[in-house]
């Protein structure tokens, strides 16, 4: 998702569109935003680090997701709405769920960059999911095969929690033990 394929849209306009289309569709500041089809590459991370995350999650009370998930970010801090779809997420409030999105802010959110999105998730998602107060947020690179972590502190601001290249293990900030080897999304 790289620029944006409708601008100056309402709320109303996107879901209409949503309905129109087979494609997925996020909603940032009035944009509509098209997925673009993900590599095999991707497919193949995002298998695997779901695969991790449902492991480690498993028995505790948080849930892990993964795309296509309509998440629709609401904070007190901001009126309008604004309709994301991460690769991942690990929502820990069951209390937002309806039928068809989660309405709400997930704990942990999980990018996986794409050669046309790399912009969209570093910047725009970035920036967005910080205002948001997304505790945590992971931006995997397949094309370097690293991942980085994010998370906000004490002035709501995303620092670098943790980054590996190659090989090492990745650990969570916000939950103990929570921990992914390279080796094994990569491979």
């Amino acid at each position: 998702m790289s620029l944006p394929r409708f601008s100056n849209v309402s709320y109303e306009q996107y879901w209409a569109l949503r309905e129109q289309s087979d494609e997925w569709l996020e909603y940032i500041d009035g944009a509509v935003y098209m997925a673009p089809s993900p590599s095999i590459k991707h497919q193949l991370v995002s298998s695997n680090l779901h695969t991790e995350l449902g492991l480690y999650f498993r028995g505790k009370p948080c849930n892990v997701f993964a795309a296509p998930t309509d998440i629709e970010l609401a904070s007190d801090k901001f009126p309008d709405r604004k309709v994301v779809i991460p690769d991942l997420s690990v929502i820990c409030d069951s209390k937002g769920f309806t039928e068809t999105k989660y309405v709400g802010v997930p704990t942990l959110i999980v990018e996986i960059l794409s050669p046309s999105n790399q912009a969209h998730d570093l910047v725009t998602k970035f920036n967005l999911y910080m205002a948001y107060d997304v505790k945590e947020y992971w931006i995997v690179n397949p094309m370097k095969e690293a991942i980085t972590v994010y998370t906000l502190n004490e002035e709501g601001l995303y620092e670098q929690a943790d980054v590996k290249a190659g090989t090492g293990v990745v650990q969570s900030a916000c939950f103990p033990g929570l921990q992914v080897a390279l080796e094994d999304m990569f491979r």
